[in-house]
Order: C-alpha cells, then structure tokens, then sequence
C-alpha cells in the first residue's frame, strides 16, 4: 500500500530567504542592465537596515574599492518619486549630497553614490571638540537651502511635498496624541480629544504658520548626515517643503537619538546666528521663541512616529525610550 504524505508546508524562515534571494537575482539583473561595464559575477548585494523608512536599502559592491548604494522606493508614495529631481536641485545649489548614477522610473530603483556608513549619530560617544565640528558642518549644509532665494525655490514647487501650514502642524500634533498617547501610553480617547483641543496648541499652528518660509529638510536628525573627508551630507530628503528654518534647526539640537547638553545646543545655536549674519541675513527677535514652538513640534511628530512604527509597523521601541525624556530637555 503507498501511503500519500501531504506536502510538506513551507516554514516562514524558507520562504522569506526564498523571496529575498529571488528580489537579490531581480537587482542584479537591474544592475547588469543599466551598468553594462560592471563584471556582474563579482557583484554582491547586502542589504541596509534603515529606520522606519517605507524604502529598501542595498549596498551594491562592485571591487573591492567600490561600491554603490541602490534605493528601491514604494511607487505608491509621492514624495519618493521626487528623490532625484531633488537631488539633483541640491547639486545644483552646492549643497552636499549622493550624486545620482541612474534612476528606473518604472521599477522604482534608484542608484546612488556611496557615501560610507558613518552617520552624524555615530560619533554621539565622541568628545564634542570632534562632534562639534561635524555639527558646524551639517549647519554649514542646512544654511545653503535656507538661504535659497524665493525665485530659485520656485522652479521646484512640483516637485515638493505640500508647505508647513497650520493644518500641517496641527496634523503633526495629532500624530503624536493618537500614537504615542493614545497607542503607546493607552491614554482614553476622550482625554486624547480633551489634550488635542486645548487651545494654545491651535495658537502655536496659526503662529508658526504665519511666518516667513524657507526650503526645509523637514527630517534634519542625525541619522540623516553622512560624515565623509569630515563633512557634512545630507540624506533623505524627499520630504523638503516650504517651511520655517527654525524647525530644521529643532530637528538637530533636539534629535531624540542624540543627548546634546544646553551649553553645546548654545554653542551650535551661537554658530548658526552668526553664519546667518556673516550671509548678510538677520535673525529676528522671535527666533528664541519660534525655535522653542518648532522644537515642540518636532518631538511631538517624532514621539508619534515611533509609537505608529513600534505599534503598528512592528518596529522595536528604542528610540521611544530614548525620546521620552526630550520634552523634558525641551522645557529646561
């Protein structure tokens, strides 16, 4: 008697090492097509981790002296479709980032070039007379975009995501009472309701929303500045929009990944008043308080976006843990 065993069910752990050597072959095959002078039996793909980014990363080697970085982005997301045309933008205005080897629109892949592993957030262990120097030149990059003029932001309005208004700020603070109060802190939905309302918190989206605009990084953190030969790059920046440079400015001195004390946040707040000046361009007197607003905004749009990864995407809670405290830091 031949007795039929059902088939074997595939475990979760074949599979995915299955889909992933078939998604290695299709970027492979991708490469060999629009890089047709690389030796394609030397190529090896490793993947990147990054964040809580919708985007697949790879590092391409090509020899051993040289390397690619290869995007994959979600074509459903509009803002990813923009990359390039802003890459090249940055480029263009002498503002250090990847330069673009190609882009395949249609597969939503990106080649890049490699600009190492060594992040901003990497030297956090450091002393600050090396950090600082990394800061100064990430604000030396940052201060380039501010300083744009309004004619040159123009041409790259279809490009860009919607500005910051008032209805974007006020979209940020929700985000933060419903994912992190809400999901992680389980605070009941009517007293969500109750904290969102309060009034103060509408004046400080109508105030912010009412000053003058600049091009902004919009996710200017640590994690996001290549240190390479000592400078600064910037990194992920498909999300720049019209907004205010103080909520750049909030984003680095008040990076939930970094401790910065209040005499190096001095320091770097110092420097960036001073470039400006050097620039010809003043700094008004509602700076102090503006960056207070953007820096409360900032953290409120962070501390939501961790507890939606950490919740809803599955992400571990690290730098929620690590985030908790910055409010604090925020209100001295």
């Amino acid at each position: 008697m031949v007795v039929l065993s059902a088939p074997k069910k595939k475990s979760a752990a074949s599979i995915e090492t299955a889909t992933s050597s078939m998604r290695t072959e299709f970027l492979l095959r991708r490469t060999r097509m629009h890089f047709p002078l690389l030796d394609i039996a030397d190529i090896k793909i490793r993947p990147i981790e990054k964040g809580g980014s919708d985007r697949k990363f790879y590092r391409i080697r090509c020899s051993p002296d040289q390397t690619l970085i290869l995007v994959k982005y979600n074509l459903e997301r509009e803002e990813n479709r923009h990359y390039v045309e802003i890459a090249k933008f940055l480029e263009a205005h002498g503002i250090r980032a990847p330069k673009i080897y190609f882009h395949d629109a249609t597969e939503g892949l990106i080649w890049i070039e490699d600009m190492g592993e060594q992040d901003l957030y990497s030297y956090r262990g450091d002393s600050w007379l090396v950090r600082r120097t990394f800061y100064e030149s990430a604000l030396d990059e940052i201060i380039k975009l501010h300083g744009l003029p309004e004619s040159v932001c123009l041409e790259m309005k279809e490009h860009l995501p919607a500005e910051f208004n008032a209805a974007l700020y006020r979209w940020e603070q929700r985000y933060f009472f419903n994912n992190c109060v809400g999901r992680y802190f389980r605070v009941s939905e009517s007293q969500r309701k109750e904290l969102a309302a309060l009034p103060s918190l509408r004046e400080i989206a109508k105030r912010l929303a009412s000053l003058p605009r600049v091009l902004v990084h919009r996710d200017f953190q640590s994690q996001n500045i290549i240190i390479q030969n000592r400078q600064a790059n910037l990194i992920d920046f498909q999300g720049m929009r019209p907004g205010l440079a103080e909520y750049d400015l909030a984003s680095l001195l008040f990076d939930p990944y970094v401790e910065l004390s209040s005499a190096e946040r001095s320091e770097l707040i110092k420097y960036y008043r001073q470039k400006q000046a050097d620039n010809g361009r003043t700094v008004d007197e509602q700076f102090d308080d503006t960056l207070q607003f953007c820096a409360m905004q900032r953290l409120m749009q962070a501390l939501g976006a961790y507890g939606f990864l950490g919740l809803v995407r599955g992400h571990e809670y690290r730098h929620l843990m690590e985030a908790r405290g910055a409010p604090r830091v925020l209100l001295g």
